[in-house]
């Protein structure tokens, strides 16, 4: 079997990992970024405005894949592939339906922002229609897909981990006792849970709570929390090595999320052996177990989000119990050899 992988600049370490896994099971794979075969409109480089199919037609014929799997489901490259008699995955990392809502009420309200948006809905409705399988990460996600396309082959396949590069990693150095928070800000429905902090923050004014993270929207929390003397931006860090050291410092990993479908940085911190309190909302009570590696929080309740956060400040010994419980919880459930045998299996149960 041959399979052709292609996804975002930002997402090629992940599907290096897939890529790796699946040769390891002598599957024989291409990993490309999806733009630089077949972009288009609304490139930021002017000259892909006025790509043609040419790349994409030699990959294809000197490749000769048996299936495609995209990463996402708007570029010209994704409909492209469905275009093919290839049988075309794609693979959905998140509502995408409620991220184009959210969208179009916030970033996207401008003339020529109202045009991109139309194009890519038009795209995603292509990709969508004319793939073989939708593979949602996680069954929260799995659900909306059912809900959009009743009668289109949805199967989940959760987004997997190396546990081998996380691993205790010195060289950040911040105040303790600390909660860190390691989550974008480039969904507005995700990061405006944020806000909730605000009475987390004045009831623990001994503890310091460090952000990770950057986004069209980090001004909207800043705005609010900066003032705080007892929350600090770190911005952005860079992935995979000072986010490890930023993991192995903190205390207490904390997801403060309005929505969340199969968040990498939930299992990057229980690898760290790092306690993790959560929003429960979406695919997030898939990725941990609640009462043993973490716990799990209304949303919008600042009040638990205080209580639980306190006891595992003030209990290391409840710390270090659920931080080996996550480790394992992760490494038995999302190791990559586990997900691409998955993957593997889905697609040859599909054609």
């Amino acid at each position: 079997m041959k399979i052709l992988i292609a996804g975002s600049p930002s997402k090629i370490f992940h599907l290096k990992e897939l890529q790796d896994n699946l040769i390891l099971l002598d599957v024989e794979t291409k990993l490309i970024i999806d733009t630089e075969i077949y972009d288009g409109f609304p490139s930021r480089n002017l000259k892909k405005w006025f790509q043609t199919t040419k790349k994409f037609n030699k990959l294809i014929d000197d490749f000769k894949p048996d299936v495609i799997l995209i990463d996402r489901q708007h570029t010209l490259f994704d409909v492209a592939a469905v275009e093919t008699k290839i049988p075309v995955f794609v693979l959905l990392r998140g509502d995408y339906w409620s991220e184009i809502k959210w969208a179009k009420e916030t970033l996207y309200t401008g003339i020529v922002m109202k045009t991109v948006i139309k194009i890519k809905e038009k795209r995603a409705e292509k990709c969508f229609q004319g793939s073989t399988v939708i593979l949602p990460i996680c069954n929260y996600l799995k659900d909306i897909v059912k809900n959009n396309y009743p009668e289109k082959p949805a199967n989940v396949l959760y987004q997997g981990i190396d546990p081998k590069k996380w691993y205790p990693s010195k060289g950040l150095t911040l105040k303790h006792p600390c909660v860190g928070l390691l989550q974008g800000a480039v969904i507005w429905g995700k990061t405006r849970e944020m806000l909730v902090l605000q009475k987390v923050l004045e009831s623990m004014p001994d503890v310091m709570f460090y952000w990770v993270g950057d986004g069209p929207y980090s001004e909207k929390i800043l705005s609010v929390l900066k003032k705080y003397k007892n929350f600090k931006w770190l911005g952005a860090l860079e992935y995979p090595d000072k986010v490890r050291e930023y993991l192995t410092e903190i205390d207490v990993y904390a997801l403060i999320s309005g929505i969340d479908m199969s968040p990498l940085t939930l299992q990057e911190a229980q690898l760290m052996r790092k306690p993790v309190v959560a929003t429960s909302v979406g695919g997030i009570p898939e990725l941990m177990k609640d009462n043993e590696t973490g716990f799990l929080v209304k949303k919008g309740n600042a009040d638990e989000l205080i209580k639980k956060l306190s006891l595992l400040i003030n209990n290391k010994e409840k710390r270090e119990t659920m931080g080996d419980a996550g480790k394992k919880f992760v490494e038995d459930n999302f190791n990559w050899n586990k997900i691409a045998k998955e993957f593997i299996n889905i697609v040859k149960n599909s054609l």
